[in-house]
């Protein structure tokens, strides 16, 4: 497959990287030399130093013969324009385009914009991403990660295990003796700052992070077998009131099990937009880091503070004080991948990182065929695929043990029918069987290549 991509950043690099690995034909562009030689430098991609709204740019990148392109600049209005050339000079297929602007977002999602007159094929707004991915955490707010997948029958949590776990020191395998009710599956720790797929006889130690794999209905329970309560949130703080913010309190106040939530902006004219937006919700207008303000908004008494201002450093103090001051729970958005060491030290329950919110939103759109979602882990060093067997995958019809899978590789469940089952050795994978699968950066071509994905994109 031939790609181009538009945009050299963060999200960028990181799709290139992805689908550089995999042996597709990939083209990065960007108007900045600098960040076109650090794709070209670091990975088996072409670059084109230009403005990506330019014909004579995209011709020069492939775009007469390309499959798709993706515009992931940080301009929505040359996000729009690459993709309208794309389709009106180039009638390249497949167009993603990463949007921010509020007013495009409901135009298009409005239905405003036909396809004829702007044809995008797929609209990736981060702020929308990063509000469903603070939602998702408040339903588990011990975990540090969770995502739905099998169509919600399932979910991955990401737990910081403390040294009160139940089942620290405990080898892998037991967990299934001890909890046989129980459907859990450990597929990967990060330990020390490592990330690996674990192996039967492995245990855990306090301070390890885990993904888990459990059936949607065992939630509570899981989490309490690796020694989190599950507690309802009442009462939320959000601090923030532009697009995240202000979704994630529309959100809030569209659920039947009412939250009671409050905005904390300090832009006069945006806390009045989100004011005039939102219905219940109370919006305040001042200084996150004025601390007489958020007493005055029910931190103390608050279950969660969730800080998502574009400022990394005010959403990381605001969150400790918020902390120290009673505060039950703060979720944190973070751009700065750096810092996520900090959240331990600091106390901070759970980050958010837009750019990977955005790069498995953007996966899960172009690898299409049988997988069905494909979730990025960390900064983009592990994978979760969702996908479905194939009558002629080298899987089918066989058990799971005797799969030739990479040693990062990891089946999490497997839905069989409407039934899903946790993962054991000698269970057979059939035809039409779908597969949650935890894969090491590396292994995931390998992975695509078991499934016979790769080569079925559109």
């Amino acid at each position: 497959m031939k790609v181009i991509i538009c945009g050299a950043g963060q999200v960028g690099w990181q799709i290139a990287r992805h689908l550089s690995s995999e042996n597709n034909d990939v083209t990065v562009v960007d108007n900045n030399p600098a960040l076109v030689n650090r794709a070209t430098e670091t990975l088996d991609v072409q670059g084109i130093s230009g403005f990506a709204s330019y014909p004579d740019v995209l011709e020069r990148a492939g775009a007469e013969d390309a499959d798709m392109i993706i515009a992931a600049t940080h301009s929505d209005e040359v996000n729009m324009v690459t993709c309208q050339v794309a389709h009106s000079v180039f009638a390249i297929p497949r167009k993603i385009a990463r949007l921010r602007s509020k007013s495009y977002l409901d135009a298009i999602y409005a239905d405003l914009y036909r396809r004829d007159h702007l044809p995008i094929d797929v609209v990736i707004s981060p702020e929308r991403e990063v509000a469903e991915a603070v939602l998702k955490r408040l339903t588990a707010p011990s975990a540090f990660d969770i995502e739905s997948f099998l169509d919600g029958k399932v979910q991955l949590l990401g737990i910081q295990l403390g040294e009160d776990c139940p089942v620290l020191n405990t080898p892998l395998r037991q967990l299934t003796d001890l909890f046989s009710t129980l459907s859990v599956i450990v597929v990967g720790v990060r330990r020390e700052g490592t990330l690996f797929a674990p192996e039967p006889g492995d245990q855990l130690f306090g301070g390890d992070q885990v993904y888990v794999f459990t059936k949607s209905e065992d939630l509570d329970r899981t989490m309490e077998v690796f020694g989190k309560t599950s507690k309802r949130q009442n009462r939320v703080v959000i601090l923030g009131g532009g697009n995240v913010g202000l979704a994630v309190a529309q959100a809030l106040e569209a659920r039947t099990d009412r939250i009671r939530a409050k905005v904390v902006e300090l832009n006069r004219s945006v806390a009045e937009k989100a004011a005039d937006a939102l219905e219940r919700t109370i919006v305040l207008n001042g200084d996150g880091m004025n601390m007489e303000l958020m007493k005055e908004a029910g931190v103390p008494k608050a279950d969660a503070i969730l800080a998502v201002t574009d400022d990394d450093k005010v959403n990381l103090l605001t969150s400790v004080r918020a902390k120290s001051v009673g505060c039950q729970m703060s979720i944190c958005l973070i751009n700065d991948p750096s810092l996520a060491g900090l959240m331990e030290p600091l106390d901070i329950d759970a980050y958010i990182n837009p750019r990977t919110q955005t790069v498995s939103s953007i996966l899960r759109h172009i690898r299409h065929g049988k997988v069905r979602e494909v979730y990025s882990l960390g900064d983009a060093e592990a994978e979760v695929i969702e996908a479905q067997v194939l009558a002629t995958s080298p899987v089918a019809g066989k058990p799971i043990r005797d799969v030739d899978f990479p040693e990062g590789v990891l089946v999490g469940s497997v839905l069989k029918g409407d039934e899903v089952h946790k993962p054991t050795g000698k269970m057979r994978l059939d035809e039409g069987d779908v597969v949650t699968i935890f894969a090491m950066a590396e292994d995931v071509p390998e992975v695509e290549r078991l499934l016979q994905v790769q080569i079925d994109y559109f």
